[in-house]
């Protein structure tokens, strides 16, 4: 049922996908909005609370009504449900737009709209960045929008619908990284209602619900790319990036595809300059135009392979 769940999701997701600001995603920041400062006192215990509440909440929902059905009407109505909270959990077309704009106006050699582009995308100051340093920004935040949106999510969800839990694993890896973001922003964005404790659990939280997402993410970009550099940059250079999960997942590509990645970061809009997220770079080639559709088709190739090999689980289990 999850292969026919996520492969279903993903051709909905693919032919009409989510609109920007739907009311499923608004009502979701204003749930995470609300708890925050209903409950964020500022206190260690209690911010755990408030962040458990706020992805165990939404994924308990999914999993009791996920049984509800299964007990009620059988699997395939489960399954429905299942497609529908995959559907608005995956985001393949939520970034990919953005990819394809930049790498369209790169293509006719407009870098300042290029550039535009990538700072939209982002909400960062991106200044005259030079042709080879856009190119290495577009690469990193695609794949790690591919692994946050896609792998991510696929991961988790096979991991707990194995386990008879329905669709509850695709909530709560969705649900930890929107709680991350949206507690980390700027105090002009939040309007000043996260404090630093709840901002620190909620980040210790999405480091460990993405620990495993991350891996394995890595170990499909290097079966798909140059297997052998993936593996030795990601044992090697994994550590030059200032965030574990994602110096996993970007050291992976960068030797899958033979591309240096890592450097100084953009700057947030309304942050401070801040060299807290610059990083090493890895050992590659400088970043050219035609590693944008090396990524496209090793972002795909995984998802093919994620896809076999959840088919043959399936398989397997039918068959047993």
């Amino acid at each position: 049922m999850s292969f026919l769940s996520l492969l279903l999701a993903l051709l909905i997701e693919q032919a009409r996908p989510l609109v920007r600001g739907n009311w499923v995603h608004g009502t979701v920041r204003a749930w995470v909005t609300w708890i925050s400062q209903t409950l964020d006192a500022g206190h260690p215990r209690l911010a755990w609370t408030t962040w458990s509440l706020a992805v165990g909440l939404p994924a308990v929902i999914a999993t009791v009504v996920h049984w509800l059905l299964i007990g009620v009407f059988g699997w395939p109505v489960a399954m429905i449900w299942s497609v529908a909270v995959l559907y608005v959990t995956l985001g393949f077309r939520q970034f990919s737009h953005h990819f394809t704009d930049i790498r369209d106006a790169l293509d006719v050699g407009d870098e300042r709209l290029a550039r535009e582009l990538l700072a939209e995308w982002q909400h960062v100051e991106v200044g005259s960045l030079p042709r080879s340093e856009l190119l290495r920004h577009v690469i990193e935040h695609s794949v790690l929008s591919a692994h946050h949106h896609v792998f991510g999510v696929l991961t988790l969800f096979s991991v707990l619908a194995a386990l008879g839990f329905g669709p509850a694993g695709a909530v709560i890896y969705r649900m930890s990284d929107m709680v991350s973001r949206a507690w980390q922003a700027s105090p002009k964005a939040t309007k000043g209602w996260v404090s630093d404790t709840l901002q620190d659990a909620a980040r210790q939280a999405w480091r460990r619900v993405d620990w495993l997402p991350a891996r394995l993410t890595a170990v499909a970009f290097a079966v798909m790319g140059n297997f052998e550099e993936a593996i030795d940059c990601w044992r090697n250079h994994a550590q030059r990036f200032p965030d574990d999960n994602d110096g996993v997942v970007l050291a992976a590509t960068a030797g899958a595809l033979n591309v240096r990645l890592g450097g100084e970061a953009l700057r947030a809009e309304d942050h401070e300059a801040s060299s807290d997220l610059d990083s090493e770079s890895t050992p590659g080639r400088t970043p050219e135009m035609a590693h944008l559709p090396s990524v496209v088709g090793l972002i795909w190739r995984s998802v093919v392979l994620w896809m076999v090999l959840l088919a043959l689980l399936t398989l397997a289990r039918l068959l047993g």
